[in-house]
């Protein structure tokens, strides 16, 4: 079983959200089409598929061939809009929003997120933002923890509803111990419960199994975690502070309602220029959302567009940055669960399938990764050893001298930033695996 706060990749995608349709209407319907999944899952396995041609390519009803991006064309596109070519002065609002949050399953992967990403980067300075409400924790794209402004949350949570009312049918086992409970009645219970007083999943778990005794405790907080918008509350997320995540509703903790009219498009437009140039499969791939092929076919007059290298069709934001393929890249340290590694279906342009594959595990961890020359080359993480902190990178590859060297460098400003009150400091690099 999953662990509570991960739901990675999870295999039901879901379309724009009908925000229209009461809440309760809207279960109803994923509950049948739970039930039906199976069966619509084993039609498309049968459904035939097809390669698209590589090289360049004419778009139907175009005039001219369309552009052909290279895998270091996109790479270098991706680092610059993920602002990993160099590090940025903006602020850490501005940064949030422009990269639609920052993946949080553990507390500190968006700190370090953030420092690779920013100058004179501190951990009070993120702090500070959770406690104040401006940035909150809570699940969003793909049924993961993100961090994001409060702004967004309200636009983000409405559009992401029904695939994570789905999910809870058919991205869990936690559904089937339902049946029987009225879920309008649970969903208010839970939602009293948070906003009297915000309480961790355990202990909604049992205060709503008092009313309702012979279900599964687990299904009954994890159907709230799902069907109300929930936000960790501090000290969770702040650094070097542990502890369970206590959960409220994110109307009561940030004092505004959802957006009632929240734009797919616009949501489209902003991936683009964070994540870009990609395809449609791509933006599904991050969002779970699915038929976007309608939203790309409505917004193409407004975009440009490219073919990679395996033909398949590009869009990007006139004005976004594609710098030049040959443009360096400096090493980066990646936290655990770096949105750059997980939003796109075709991940090629940064990891190749095969390490992927080599990292992936079965509950969806993600571990800290190196890049050099702007690709996955390896995983980091940090160790405590009798006052010394260490810092260990397993290269997947044969390293330079010089890529080395660079990594040595950056390695010691990770440590620097992450454990400052250490007696001493070391970088260990395994033989490549």
């Amino acid at each position: 079983m999953l662990p509570f706060f991960l739901f990675p990749m999870l295999p039901l995608a879901f379309q724009p959200a009908d925000t229209s349709a009461p809440a309760s209407a809207r279960v109803a319907r994923a509950r049948t089409e739970a039930r039906a999944a199976p069966s619509r899952r084993r039609a498309r396995t049968m459904m035939p598929t097809r390669k698209p041609a590589a090289g360049v390519t004419t778009r139907r009803g175009a005039s001219r061939p369309t552009q052909v991006l290279s895998q270091r064309a996109l790479n270098r596109a991706l680092l610059e809009r993920q602002l990993l070519l160099r590090r940025s002065k903006r602020s850490i609002p501005e940064v949030v929003e422009h990269l639609i949050g920052l993946q949080a399953q553990a507390p500190n992967p968006p700190y370090y997120g953030l420092w690779t990403r920013l100058e004179d980067f501190h951990q009070d300075a993120l702090a500070s933002r959770l406690l104040d409400r401006s940035l909150v924790r809570i699940v969003l794209m793909r049924g993961t923890i993100h961090l994001v402004t409060a702004r967004d949350a309200l636009l983000l949570r409405p559009l992401v509803n029904p695939f994570l009312e789905r999910a809870l049918f058919t991205g869990s086992g936690y559904g089937r111990n339902l049946d029987g409970v009225d879920l309008k009645a649970l969903v208010a219970a839970g939602r009293a419960l948070v906003e009297a007083r915000p309480l961790t999943l355990t202990e909604l778990g049992a205060a709503l199994g008092e009313r309702w005794p012979d279900t599964d405790t687990a299904s009954l907080a994890q159907a709230i975690r799902l069907l109300v918008p929930l936000v960790q509350v501090p000290p969770r997320g702040i650094w070097g502070v542990g502890g369970n995540p206590a959960c409220t509703t994110l109307e009561s903790w940030v004092g505004k309602p959802l957006d009632a009219a929240p734009s797919v498009d616009d949501v489209v437009l902003r991936y683009l220029a964070a994540f870009g140039p990609a395809s449609t499969q791509d933006i599904q791939a991050w969002s779970g959302l699915t038929r976007l092929g309608e939203v790309t076919e409505r917004l193409r007059p407004r975009l440009r567009t490219f073919v990679d290298e395996q033909g398949r069709e590009l869009f990007d934001l006139p004005d976004a940055p594609r710098p030049d393929p040959e443009t360096p890249a400096p090493v980066r340290f990646l936290p655990e669960f770096d949105n750059v590694l997980l939003s796109h279906a075709d991940r090629t342009r940064i990891i190749s399938e095969e390490d992927r594959k080599r990292i992936a595990t079965r509950n969806g961890m993600v571990p800290g990764a190196i890049l050099v020359d702007g690709f996955f080359h390896g995983t980091w993480k940090l160790q405590q050893h009798r006052g010394t902190t260490i810092l260990h990178i397993e290269p997947h590859r044969r390293l330079s001298a010089q890529d080395r060297a660079a990594l040595s460098a950056e390695g010691a400003r990770l440590l620097s930033f992450a454990a400052p009150e250490a007696k001493t400091h070391d970088v260990q690099f395994s033989r490549p695996a």
